[in-house]
């Protein structure tokens, strides 16, 4: 499981500004990775070849040869990044426009593709944040508090804020303080106070103490995933996850934690562990999604038809949306009159129209898979099951 730099880190306020960004040129490239073995060789040669895929569009769509070669100028440097080609995950996610540039290395296996419009296109990167099994970990020790986030293969190191970063930062006791705590201390029925000892790195710490600690974690979490709906997953010693899972106010948090002191596992290994909890929840909720689409369908509240898929979506009736990997139907709509138009390729002020249902079933709540064709609930490329 490979770990990614900060600035690499795909949030969900990211993926809201990519989705509000509109401009007469956003170039949006996705191309397939190989992370391992010598067929790591081959990314740099597939993302030359999108680049002049690129190029080629922008001039069909209008642009001049030295505005293209302009836009296009930071993925030229990118392609020329030796060291960036040898670190990759899955998949990667390149967004050009004149005034923007971000590319991100994600667990997610792209077909390739590269969409010239007047809006980035994002429905390969949505099902992170939907139902491509992302997740967090909360490991936590005595001397460390770690938060990361992940997805099937990848994992990140989140930056701390608002949280204590140990124990001792939430006491502040100094060593001397330390010292006189670890020595026995007669109580009024001459046994020694409520303390816990050598379990996962957890030494002589009275119960308040760690009620304290775990307290401003929750708290600081609150603030931190206020937003999010990815599962929680705990690491640390069992005592520990039991006196957290009766503070904890995440509804999400995982019943079952990564047990043991977590400061002897790396990052990798802590997602690898994390996504072995929550993959049998993300499979059980796609199998039991497509089994309620089948129950509706004929009553109105299921549809495979883009035509009642893409109005709904805009409307935020959609809640649930499945749309085939790979697949595009170009076309226009108005929002004033619901009017869709479908055309056969991409042009001046059409549109990429499984995109744009995806965004606005994602932006009013619903959930996007994006799943082969053979395993869509219906023949289309598009199925949409509808709140009312």
């Amino acid at each position: 499981m490979e770990a990614l730099s900060r600035e690499e880190i795909l949030t969900k306020k990211d993926l809201l500004d990519l989705i509000q960004r509109q401009t007469d040129t956003c170039v949006s490239i996705y191309l397939p990775t190989h992370w391992v073995g010598a067929d790591t060789q081959q990314n740099q040669i597939r993302f030359k070849n999108q680049i002049r895929e690129a190029t080629e569009k922008l001039a069909a769509a209008g642009a001049r040869p030295q505005e293209g070669e302009a836009l296009l100028a930071r993925a030229q440097e990118l392609l020329r990044n030796a060291p960036f080609w040898k670190q990759q995950s899955d998949g990667l996610a390149v967004f050009l426009s004149p005034d923007f540039f971000r590319f991100y290395r994600l667990p997610v296996e792209f077909r390739e593709r590269v969409v010239v419009a007047e809006r980035f296109n994002i429905k390969p990167i949505l099902p992170l944040f939907s139902s491509g099994g992302r997740f967090f970990v909360i490991a936590l020790s005595q001397n460390k508090l770690r938060l990361l986030q992940g997805s099937r293969n990848c994992v990140s190191e989140m930056e701390i804020t608002g949280l204590p970063k140990n124990l001792a930062e939430t006491v502040k006791y100094d060593v001397s303080e330390k010292q006189v705590r670890s020595q026995p201390a007669a109580s009024a029925s001459g046994g020694r106070g409520a303390s816990f000892h050598g379990h996962g790195g957890w030494t002589d710490d009275s119960k308040d103490n760690i009620q304290r600690y775990l307290q401003q974690i929750d708290r600081g979490l609150r603030g931190m995933l206020k937003d999010e709906h990815a599962p929680l997953v705990f690491a640390g010693v069992e005592y520990i996850f039991s006196m957290y899972r009766e503070i904890n106010s995440y509804p999400q948090l995982v019943e079952k934690p990564i047990t043991g002191n977590p400061e002897g596992l790396s990052n990798e290994e802590l997602g690898k562990q994390a996504w072995s909890l929550v993959r049998p929840f993300y499979l059980k909720a796609q199998d039991e999604a497509i089994a309620q689409y089948r129950q509706s369908a004929g009553t109105g509240l299921a549809s495979s038809n883009i035509a009642e898929i893409v109005p709904a979506a805009c409307h935020g009736r959609i809640g649930l949306l499945w749309v085939a990997k790979g697949t595009e139907q170009w076309g226009t709509f108005d929002p004033r009159n619901s009017q869709l138009t479908l055309h056969e390729k991409p042009g001046k002020g059409v549109e990429d129209l499984l995109d744009l249902a995806a965004i606005h079933a994602f932006l009013n709540g619903g959930t996007v898979y994006m799943t082969e064709q053979d395993r869509m609930p219906g023949k289309e490329p598009v199925a949409a099951l509808f709140r009312y």
